[in-house]
């Protein structure tokens, strides 16, 4: 189970930007601000991006936001575009992952692989 995730971000005024946008359409919102980290979710802050401040060069990494619906999906990637994402992959079914599995990817300011999902079929 999923208790939080966090990424550190090379521009944190940048990457709240993008998040504000792009989590908007799944119902995530900014929830907790603490000057060197944002905290983002529904109920609670269970998504964090804070300022880089350890390691070196960088890892990519992925998350995957869960969405109502796939018009929610919809949702996510235009704001995410529109924030100025890079496009992985536009919305779509991805049968490789199972046969109701509609998904779209974006890369967020930092290179993140960040993706909304909808399990259930429409």
């Amino acid at each position: 189970m999923l208790d939080h995730v966090g990424f550190q971000c090379s521009d944190l005024a940048a990457a709240a930007a993008f998040y504000d946008a792009a989590l908007a359409p799944l119902g995530g919102r900014r929830l907790m601000d603490v000057k060197v980290a944002i905290g983002y979710g529904t109920d609670q802050a269970d998504f964090w991006i804070s300022e880089l401040s350890e390691g070196e060069g960088f890892r990519e990494s992925h998350i995957a936001f869960a969405a109502a619906d796939r018009a929610a999906v919809d949702a996510f990637f235009a704001a995410a575009v529109a924030a100025g994402a890079e496009v992985l992959h536009a919305p779509a079914l991805h049968p490789e992952y199972h046969e109701s599995y509609y998904g779209a990817f974006v890369r967020d300011p930092d290179g993140n692989n960040v993706e909304a999902v909808c399990h259930r079929p429409e």
